[in-house]
């Protein structure tokens, strides 16, 4: 659930994402990672008292492209981004060890529904870290930095209620996302480093399917 410098702009949120997801891999600031954590959480099980939600309408979790459409229709706004992504995407089948590694989405963001599902095989927790022996971290961080801008106030509010939502389908200790410096920092474990939620359990799966159209395009591999 993955990725940030102490230096790092906001209009990179996507290079946020996947500098979460490979996290094991790359140097993260302690700073960083205490708040994506939902450190100071007041309540037993993790989840913060404060639980007030911004009424987020629900986004539809796929690409924005119309019916009809072909890669070679993606938006002309976006077009390094996905091509970035491609790059990525192409590695992940050929060096990263993952033939079947989904295309990106005409607007160029990952299809994670997708890629949980191929990472949730034994042995395939690498599909989220760059591939076999992170072959395609270099792919992977570069089509991060070509990310679209992302309105960090709205990503905040989208992920706050995707983590009430969580919390309200069973997933107690489902942290909330906080600001810092400007950034919407993802909540979810509250301790990733050593895991306090299971991801493969039947629970966590159902209530991330209810609650998946919360996040915002872009936003369903953060957290």
């Amino acid at each position: 659930m993955s990725f940030l410098r102490t230096d790092s702009r906001a209009a990179s949120q996507l290079r946020a994402t996947a500098r979460l997801r490979v996290a094991t891999l790359v140097a993260v600031p302690v700073l960083a990672f205490s708040v994506a954590c939902g450190g100071g959480a007041d309540s037993a099980d993790g989840a913060k008292k404060d639980d007030a939600i911004a009424d987020v309408p629900d986004a539809p979790a796929g690409g924005t492209a119309k019916s009809g459409s072909s890669p070679s229709a993606k938006p002309a706004a976006k077009s390094a981004f996905y091509d970035a992504q491609m790059t990525y995407v192409q590695c992940m089948r050929v060096k990263g060890g993952y033939k079947d590694f989904p295309d990106p989405k005409l607007s160029g963001y990952l299809d994670w529904s997708k890629i949980n599902e191929i990472a949730s095989r034994p042995g395939s927790n690498d599909a989220f870290k760059g591939g076999k022996n992170r072959a395609c971290v270099p792919e992977l961080l570069a089509a991060s930095d070509a990310a679209p801008k992302v309105d960090q106030q709205k990503a905040y509010e989208s992920m706050l209620a995707h983590a009430q939502c969580m919390r309200d389908n069973g997933v107690s200790k489902f942290t909330n996302p906080t600001m810092s410096g400007g950034q919407a920092i993802p909540g979810g474990d509250p301790t990733p480093g050593s895991p306090s939620i299971d991801q493969e359990s039947p629970s966590y799966k159902q209530a991330r399917k209810a609650c998946e159209s919360k996040l915002l395009e872009g936003l369903d591999g953060m957290q």
